[in-house]
């Protein structure tokens, strides 16, 4: 199995092991998973010894919620799509339809990282747990922040209507190796902010609070 370039043309040890280690950890638990991934593995790609990786990390656990936050705030990864709520650019609904855009082709769909990290723990990380679901609570708040400036009528109804779809369709994308659930998604996201901003737009004067 190929290790990537970066990591293979590393010195041993020395300045920078942390970063290696956060490094091969990215490409070694997206694309084998966590559990798959031992350290042994992992100390071999990052070009580190045993010693050296727990000097950085105390223990496995430790390195899952490292490798969380990094993907989590990585401005090219797979949870990056979700930034497109903070874009000045689009109006509000234009920035909830385009969560569901269609991902680039890909051998194999990976995924939302956070949700296949929880799903893999199972109960065995807490603390990576507790990262993830922080995370995820954080999202749906953006979004009913979102519903609100897109004018619906109950935003936060509509906001988790929406992180339950969009979650939805990242995992079944990932099940049937296929983003066609996305398209499918974005259709019934694009009818209910419709129905949810036209209910507003509906109402007689002076119940629609404007």
């Amino acid at each position: 199995m190929a290790t990537s370039e970066t990591t293979a043309a590393a010195p041993r040890g020395g300045r920078g092991a942390r970063e290696r280690i956060l490094r091969a950890a990215v490409e070694l638990f997206a694309r084998d998973g966590i559990h798959v991934t031992g350290i042994a593995k992992l100390t071999d790609v990052a070009h580190v010894s045993t010693r050296t990786f727990y000097q950085h990390f105390p223990s496995k656990e430790a390195l899952v919620s490292a490798y969380l936050q990094r993907v989590a705030s990585d401005s090219e990864g797979p949870v990056h799509i979700e930034t497109v709520l903070e874009r000045h650019d689009l109006t509000a609904r234009e920035r909830l339809l385009a969560l569901f855009a269609d991902s680039p082709p890909a051998k194999v769909v990976r995924g939302c990282p956070l949700h296949n990290a929880t799903v893999e723990a199972a109960g065995t990380m807490p603390e990576a747990a507790a990262l993830v679901e922080r995370h995820k609570r954080e999202f749906t708040e953006r979004l009913i922040k979102t519903a609100t400036e897109a004018g619906a009528r109950e935003p936060e109804s509509l906001g988790r209507q929406l992180a339950l779809l969009f979650e939805g369709a990242r995992a079944l994308s990932t099940s049937l190796n296929d983003t066609l659930p996305y398209r499918d998604a974005r259709e019934l996201a694009e009818m209910l902010i419709d129905q949810s901003t036209r209910a507003v737009s509906q109402l007689p004067p002076g119940l629609s609070g404007k």
